[in-house]
């Protein structure tokens, strides 16, 4: 009985533990970035500062691609990617070329 709930209980764990692992290392996702260039988020790098997925979604951003409208306004106020990339917490929003790509 005692091996049965053992091997359920890793099951589980297995199955849910790409829930808890970091931004896939190696995915980018590029967004349009208007005059700056297209926006590129780099998860392996987010992954190396010790991010995982949750940190952001849902609490900052919502999981598909596209359903937030993001705005250098709304990041600059501290929302979205500003809420990290403050100078403070993460470099600042205001360094364009770390993420603007032409």
């Amino acid at each position: 009985m005692k091996l049965r709930i053992l091997a359920v209980t890793l099951i589980v764990v297995l199955a849910f533990a790409g829930v808890a692992m970091a931004v896939p290392g190696g995915k980018t996702v590029e967004f349009e970035g208007g005059a700056g260039g297209k926006v590129v988020f780099d998860g392996q790098k987010h992954a190396d500062a010790g991010k995982k997925c949750n940190d952001c979604h849902t609490n900052i951003f919502k999981m598909k691609k596209g359903d937030d409208k993001i705005t250098m306004k709304d990041i600059n106020e501290g929302k979205f990617c500003g809420t990290c990339h403050n100078g403070k917490v993460a470099f600042a929003a205001t360094e364009c070329a770390k993420c603007h790509k032409k």
